[in-house]
């Protein structure tokens, strides 16, 4: 799909509060500086960066729409999940981000150390002293590059740290329609991320979707610079079908992938019903 919206909303980006390389006021500057109306931050598992994300883009006079980015899984594939404007309080939510992230530090652990069995790097090459980031992969492969062994970040991935690497494990995910409940008991609207991008398996089937709507899902992720086109159309046949919101985004990570801020774009009228479909809390 090729977004020509002028304006708009990014609504997927990441900061250094996970694996993005920009803080949220740096996305902030930048997304005002490209004309965009309004900016999404959509961390991995954390939702540390709103309120500075918030600040900014109300000093730079755009619009803020808090997001998180989930870690999930769905019939035995991994699937994320956008949940847009939950109340960051509900302790059920927060419990389970909670447990993702201390997977997440435990798998990268473990690692590093089967990397370092090759490559001269070591786990405070990864973190820093009290870092609340959420770490992964792309952490991982950051010490690589500053150690000279790649490039950069896509590098790394595809030479060792890709799914079929030894130096490869697995985490702990949670179960997608589980994911949409939490989002919705938190008050949110639930997007599915990026449902045929090109590092996947396979793309994301109607099934999966029919399952997932009557769930709660609110919208789907149909414009995305790393999907595979051919696998787009039953996808956005199954969205319609299932009466799924499309939105655009662009997966923004600074310096760590080459998705450029605002390549990919949701009108504001999208953006807008997205916010309509937030729930209120009992």
């Amino acid at each position: 799909m090729t977004n020509e919206l002028r304006g708009g909303y990014d609504l997927h980006t990441h900061s250094l509060h996970s694996d993005g390389t920009t803080s949220p006021a740096e996305i902030a500057a930048e997304a005002a500086a490209i004309g965009l109306e309004g900016f999404a931050l959509t961390d991995h598992d954390t939702v540390a960066g709103w309120n500075e994300a918030r600040e900014a883009a109300a000093a730079a006079g755009i619009d803020f729409l808090p997001g998180i980015e989930i870690t999930t899984k769905h019939r035995g594939f991994s699937r994320h999940l956008l949940g847009y404007g939950i109340d960051p309080r509900s302790e059920e939510l927060l419990a389970a981000l909670g447990e993702v992230r201390v997977s997440r530090l435990e798998r990268a652990r473990e690692m590093v150390r089967r990397v370092a069995r090759d490559y001269a790097i070591t786990w405070d090459d990864v973190v820093r002293e009290g870092d609340a980031r959420t770490v992964g992969r792309p952490h991982i492969a950051d010490a690589l590059v500053a150690a000279g062994y790649f490039p950069d970040r896509s590098a790394a991935f595809q030479e060792i740290l890709h799914p079929g690497s030894p130096y490869y494990l697995g985490t702990y995910a949670i179960d997608t329609p589980e994911a949409i409940r939490l989002v919705r008991a938190a008050g949110g609207a639930a997007v599915l991320a990026h449902p045929a991008a090109s590092r996947q398996k396979a793309p994301v089937q109607d099934r999966e979707l029919s399952e997932l709507a009557r769930a709660g899902l609110l919208g789907v992720e149909l414009d995305h610079p790393e999907h595979r086109e051919e696998w787009l159309p039953p996808i956005i046949a199954a969205a319609a079908e299932h009466g799924l919101i499309a939105t655009g985004s662009s997966d923004y990570h600074g310096a760590g992938k080459p998705n450029l801020l605002g390549e990919r774009r949701t009108a504001p009228e999208t953006v807008e019903r997205l916010r309509s479909g937030l729930f209120t809390r009992s």
